[in-house]
């Protein structure tokens, strides 16, 4: 059977203006004279032709594939712009690709890989939306038309491709101009994420989290007087017109429960989790604002994440079998802390038989029962505050303490003397480093009481992880940098003795203790391709240094310069010299 590559090649022959593929029939090639040739003895498999349609389309958007017809308009190598088409019928998969031009003279061969879909595209139906992946950029703009209508944003950000969903039509697109000539090929730097919605979306809310969970958003805004923002990879991509006021009212205002009205009337903001069927679950965050609601909703995986899909050091997972003590991570706000923890969580209920008590604001990933016990409780909901829950939690015979957040000084109070008797405390904080976090912790107390803290903090500190997302290489997706400060004698005696500022110095001589910098973290992510050089140096702590170790220079120092040619004469004559003085 012939290979897609092979099978493309006949659609780059002059007079061919169609491929034509259909599980349990010879693979075809249509003429502009209407006539159809078999290009294979072979009869094309259901199977065969799936992974077909996965080279050409991704497979998000093969899996889209139903009774009703589908099309997406692409650009590929050696054949430019085509219009690719398929329908299943039962156990029949129909793929169609038809030319929107001439074949070139001298064309290269075809290749399947799926470029930036021209701008005739027309919308399609939630069914048939393709998830967004990053392509190279589309035609010039002298030859787009106009933006079609629907509610999609007509100025894009920058770098950003806002694209409709694709609908079969009976009719392909209009042949385009004819391209110019071939230039030097020219190395594209990495395109941003793109955002490919529904342009009905725009004012139903479950249906923009449905599209934010598709385009694989972190977090969706809905603001009175803004389009609703959808953040890729750290982007806030716009959607749309901008809403009224009293349209985000409607959206937002019958999702809050009714304990939580009072407290968004009294306080103007209020938190709470949301399920919504298909959608998923979200956390979300409504309040007031100067022009009307906001609604943040942050969008919850379906599935409980590992420390390895993560990305994440598999030594976490050693903190878990300690019967007592500390374990926080840390980082900024919307960096995976969250995720971290359901992930430790998750090996604890895997593969102990413990009791484990979670308090959370609100509760986010919900486990499933294995073989230890879960209570999850919520703030506001089972129990009044974190600090009323951990003075309860120490008469439930828990094993483990999960603590959504230590905000106050009452709840790291708790938190400390539970860490102390006999229970394992995880929780997270807001800072930047693990060095940060201790003084934080400390920094917390009076000073008549930080003497005591860092006694308790010096016997029970188990492991700090300190986290963050910086995006990958190709700009489409997140990787994580971590950095670990296990718990051990030399930093008890440094958070005993006062002296967390030489925290740094342990860290640099402390890879035996399981220590892992956050620079050496970004260094690993470089070489193994998952991220820039250019992306790391924004987030390390010493950018010329872990330039340093990436490339194997010394930062800051100068090119070789080449040999001259009279610096290669002297070396000559010094060299005959020495050999005639040892003969």
């Amino acid at each position: 059977m012939k290979t897609l590559t092979e099978l493309l090649r006949h659609l780059a022959r002059p007079g061919a203006v169609e491929l034509a593929l259909i599980s349990g029939r010879n693979p075809m090639v249509k003429t502009a004279a209407g006539a159809f040739e078999a290009l294979d003895p072979a009869l094309l498999t259901a199977e065969g032709l799936q992974g077909m349609l996965h080279a050409l389309v991704g497979e998000a958007r093969a899996a889209t594939v139903s009774d009703k017809p589908s099309q997406w308009a692409l650009r590929l190598e050696g054949l430019g712009p085509v219009v690719v088409g398929a329908l299943r019928r039962g156990d029949v998969l129909n793929v169609r690709v038809m030319r929107t031009e001439a074949p070139q003279a001298g064309a290269p061969a075809p290749t399947p890989r799926p470029a930036a879909p021209p701008p005739t595209a027309t919308p399609a139906p939630a069914a048939q939306r393709p998830a967004g992946t990053g392509t190279p950029p589309a035609p010039a703009a002298a030859s787009r038309p106009a933006p079609p209508a629907g509610g999609l944003s007509p100025r894009p950000a920058k770098g950003v491709q806002i694209l409709p969903s694709e609908r079969h039509t009976p009719e392909p697109p209009p042949p385009a101009e004819p391209p110019p000539p071939a230039a030097e090929p020219v190395a594209e730097a990495p395109q941003g994420p793109r955002l490919v919605v529904r342009p009905e979306s725009a004012r139903n809310l479950t249906m923009l989290l449905e599209d934010a969970r598709t385009v694989g958003a972190s977090d969706l805004h809905v603001v009175a007087g803004r389009p609703p923002l959808f953040r890729v990879v750290g982007e806030l991509l716009p959607h749309g017109e901008p809403l009224p006021h009293d349209i985000v009212e409607t959206m937002l205002l019958p999702h809050v429960p009714a304990r939580l009205r009072p407290v968004l009337e009294r306080e103007g903001s209020c938190d709470f989790s949301l399920e919504l069927g298909q959608s998923g679950r979200f956390r979300v965050n409504v309040s007031r604002q100067r022009t009307g609601y906001k609604g943040c909703f942050r969008l919850i995986p379906r599935e409980i994440p590992t420390l390895e899909s993560l990305g994440l050091p598999a030594d976490i997972a050693k903190a878990t079998h300690h019967h007592q003590g500390l374990i926080v991570v840390t980082g900024p706000s919307g960096h995976g802390k969250t995720s971290t923890l359901a992930a430790i969580v998750d090996i604890i209920n895997r593969e102990t038989s413990h009791h484990v008590l979670t308090v959370e604001d609100p509760v986010e990933y919900l486990h499933p029962r294995k073989k230890a016990l879960l209570s999850q409780r919520e703030v506001g909901s089972h129990t009044k505050t974190f600090a009323t829950a951990l003075k309860g939690s120490l008469r439930e015979d828990p094993d483990v303490i999960l603590v959504g957040e230590l905000r106050d000084t009452e709840t790291v109070r708790m938190a400390l003397a539970a860490s102390e008797t006999g229970h394992l405390l995880i929780s997270t904080m807001n800072t930047p480093s693990a060095a940060k976090t201790i003084d934080r912790l400390i920094d917390l107390f009076p000073p008549g009481d930080q003497a005591q803290v860092r006694m308790t903090l010096a016997s029970s500190l188990r492991l700090i992880v300190s986290q963050r997302l910086l995006p990958s290489a190709d700009r489409q997706g997140l990787v994580a940098a971590a950095e670990l400060l296990p718990g051990s004698v030399a930093l008890g005696n440094l958070i005993r003795d006062n002296k967390t500022y030489q925290i740094p110095s342990l860290q640099q001589r402390g890879k035996s203790l399981g220590i892992v910098r956050f620079d050496d973290s970004l260094a690993e992510l470089v070489r193994s391709g998952k991220t820039t050089l250019e992306l790391a140096r924004l987030y390390a702590e010493n950018p010329d240094e872990l330039e340093a170790v990436v490339t194997g220079k010394r930062p800051g120092a100068p090119p070789e310069p080449p040999p001259s040619p009279e610096g290669g004469k002297l070396l000559s004559k010094m060299g005959n010299l020495l050999n005639r003085k040892s003969a």
